[in-house]
């Protein structure tokens, strides 16, 4: 399928996890790909590549215009990053919510105003954020992430409103457990705060999924590229889980 020949998407967190993944689907469907992230995707040299830390939100968009030669023209942006540490909510800080905040939200608007004029002077534009279940569910264990994955998913809602006559869908995908690092770190947390094994955790936690496993990055990475092509241009507004089956509300 090359039905994304001549976009050009930008994949925040590109550089693993479900974030190397969606690049690298988009990049099979024809789009010309720039990863954004910390450190480069190892081993991959079809990509361009970006280096900025979106917890530095005042100088995320000089940090990038100071990479690129010209004005970006990105038609699809995937807003993707590493969730806040795992914990209760009661212990969490102030500054542990203001640091997820800034991550989550405040980059994503920062970016999503930064590629908004390319998008509408195209009448194409395609603005997916991966964000959690949480948003449906709040998930034990996760609370300062719950909390900002809530406001993320609000903001979208808002944008969508706003953009829907541009030719511009906001829209937000929401991974189920799927194995990324960000998973390992939780089973562990899990298995040093319960004294079990982390085999008996991770048992555990797929038999509360129906399909009986764990996603692979690959499978999110897909319903992201499907949101971020012409056949979805209908969809805007919403948030669509993919995990398994496991949450309880419709």
């Amino acid at each position: 399928m090359n039905d994304l020949a001549g976009k050009k998407a930008l994949v925040c967190g590109g550089s693993q996890g479900i974030g190397l993944a969606a690049a690298r689907e988009l990049a099979a469907r024809g789009a010309d790909v720039t990863v954004l992230a910390r450190s480069e995707p190892p081993g991959e040299d079809t990509f361009a590549f970006l280096r900025a830390d979106l917890q530095q939100i005042e100088a995320l968009i000089p940090t990038l215009e100071s990479q690129l030669q010209s004005a970006p023209a990105f038609s699809i942006l995937v807003n993707n990053s590493g969730g806040p540490p795992p914990g209760p909510i009661v212990d969490a800080t102030p500054e542990q919510f203001l640091t997820a905040f800034k991550q989550q939200v405040l980059a994503a608007h920062l970016l999503t105003q930064w590629v908004l004029p390319a998008m509408k002077a195209q009448g194409y534009g395609r603005i997916i954020n991966v964000v959690s279940t949480s948003v449906r569910e709040p998930i034990e264990g996760l609370g300062v992430s719950n909390t900002i994955r809530g406001a993320t998913a609000s903001w979208a809602k808002t944008l969508s409103r706003e953009v829907g006559k541009f030719g511009v869908t906001v829209n937000n995908v929401l991974p189920g457990a799927t194995r990324t690092a960000r998973l390992e770190a939780i089973i562990k947390r899990k298995a040093d705060a319960s004294g079990k094994p982390q085999e008996e955790i991770e048992a555990h936690m797929r038999a509360e999924i129906p399909a009986g496993r764990f996603a692979e990055p690959t499978e999110i990475g897909a319903v992201i590229a499907f949101l971020a092509s012409p056949a979805a241009g209908y969809i805007s507004g919403v948030s669509v889980p993919v995990d398994g089956g496991r949450l309880h509300c419709v």
